[in-house]
């Protein structure tokens, strides 16, 4: 089969619940999945919930029986030596592949979704801010920004065509999402042409018309015309077969604000003061030369972020223009720094996280929930507990609620001391066709997928 087809009729039975089919969550939908994407340490997100109903009424053949025939790593090859790494099935000659658009039910259209119109941007907005993943508690709900839609779907060498829309006919309501965007992942030593998929979201009225299945197949082709074959993905439930388990971890900003609003719990034996004096950082940054990141910052954190991800198994393959697009400075889409030497003036260190808020919902006191989530930090000079610690004084600076981190790339050397406490819930790791012999560990992996 090809990159996401499935069963339809496990993802009918998902999609009567809230949001995909966990088989297709987990192949195309790189959206933390961890225990706390949406809510706090005392809930699981939406798509966590819903693996979890339908994994557990199948049996274990039947819940591997769909991936057993899915060019991706089987358990059973993993250690085996005489397994090659790498691409796993030849791509299809391009003339093979479809070259229509899937067929949808008869009352809707595709649409290309041009994110750059104000309109369409808007449109899409409305669709998932109403629509997308919530909590299992249905307490919090993703607010991506129309800013931030911009930044995650439009890079250096996107493809209109991978923004793809469902509109009802008659009314030319957008009422469905889907979208990829292209990527250079290393992979060990080789550097992989990859999609990154996301957004999948169906109106919740119209989630028993068999749309999923077909928007993923129709992704699928798009990707395929491209000449692209492998993709990189997230879930959080254990599939055939993660390359990397790794865990997210909160460090409260706003500890107040957190417990008001159910996201996390006040301790035992613990006071609200107490709670407010434990998490209270300084009011300014102790690095000298600790400022924003600026655009004549690009190709010296280039040469950072290059050096520092060439040690990790699995990285993607930044160039200068993936650097501008990525790191840059954004309002509320994602924030950077770098610590420029007062002698020298070079640049010795950088950090930086990216903003996804999340709708507050049924509480009268608050709406939205600020939410940072660590990205790609490099300490070559500054110690990163020192870095990190900084990053921290600014996000609160800025009125962030919270500060989540994996424990990817050398995080797990600053958790802890930071203050930072592990979620409940698991983020796995996988690549679609493309194997690696043995499970990599979190400080392998250099990849954060938004």
């Amino acid at each position: 089969m090809a990159l996401g087809d499935e069963d339809p009729n496990a993802v009918d039975k998902a999609n009567a619940d809230r949001t995909a089919d966990p088989v297709a969550a987990a192949l195309i939908d790189p959206v933390p999945a961890s225990s706390s994407s949406t809510g706090g340490g005392s809930s699981s997100s939406a798509i966590d919930a819903i693996a979890r109903k339908v994994q557990d009424s199948l049996a274990l053949g039947k819940r591997h029986r769909f991936w057993e025939t899915q060019p991706v790593g089987q358990f059973k090859d993993l250690g085996d030596p005489s397994v090659a790494e790498g691409v796993i099935e030849p791509p299809t000659p391009l003339s093979e592949v479809k070259a229509e658009p899937y067929a949808l039910p008869a009352a809707y259209d595709w649409s290309i979704c041009d994110i750059a119109d104000d309109a369409v941007a808007t449109e899409v907005y409305n669709l998932l801010s109403a629509n997308y993943v919530e909590d299992d508690e249905n307490m919090f709900r993703f607010n991506y920004s129309r800013e931030f839609l911009r930044w995650a779907l439009r890079p250096p060498g996107c493809f209109k065509a991978w923004h793809i829309g469902v509109r009802v006919k008659s009314s030319q309501k957008l009422v469905a999402f889907i979208t990829g965007v292209p990527a250079r992942i290393r992979v060990r030593d080789e550097v992989v042409a990859m999609a990154e998929i996301n957004f999948l979201c169906v109106h919740k009225k119209l989630r028993s018309k068999r749309l999923a299945p077909v928007m993923i197949k129709e992704v699928t082709r798009r990707v395929h015309l491209q000449n692209v074959w492998q993709a990189a993905y997230t879930a959080g439930v254990v599939l055939p077969t993660p390359i990397a388990t790794t865990q997210y971890w909160h460090r409260s900003l706003n500890p107040k604000k957190l417990i008001e609003v159910g996201f996390s719990r006040l301790g035992p034996r613990m006071t609200m003061s107490r709670t407010v004096k434990l998490y209270k950082l300084p009011s300014s940054v102790s690095t000298p030369g600790f400022r924003q990141m600026e655009p004549r910052d690009a190709p010296h954190v280039t040469r950072l972020l290059r050096a520092y991800l060439s040690q990790f198994a699995v990285a993607p393959d930044f160039d200068e223009d993936d650097v501008r697009h990525w790191l840059l400075p954004r309002e509320n889409v994602v924030e950077s720094f770098v610590v420029e030497c007062p002698q020298t003036r070079q640049l010795t260190d950088f950090c930086s996280f990216y903003a996804l808020p999340s709708s507050v919902l049924s509480n009268h006191n608050y709406s939205v929930l600020k939410a940072a989530y660590s990205y790609y930090n490099v300490a070559t000079k500054t110690p990163l507990l020192q870095l990190m610690n900084d990053a921290l004084i600014v996000a609160k600076e800025r009125d962030y609620d919270v500060f989540n981190a994996l424990d990817v790339m050398h995080n797990d050397k600053f958790l802890k001391e930071l203050k930072f406490g592990p979620g409940d819930g698991q983020l796995h790791y996988y690549l679609y066709n493309y194997r690696l012999r043995q499970q990599l560990k979190p400080s392998e992996l250099g990849l954060v997928l938004l």
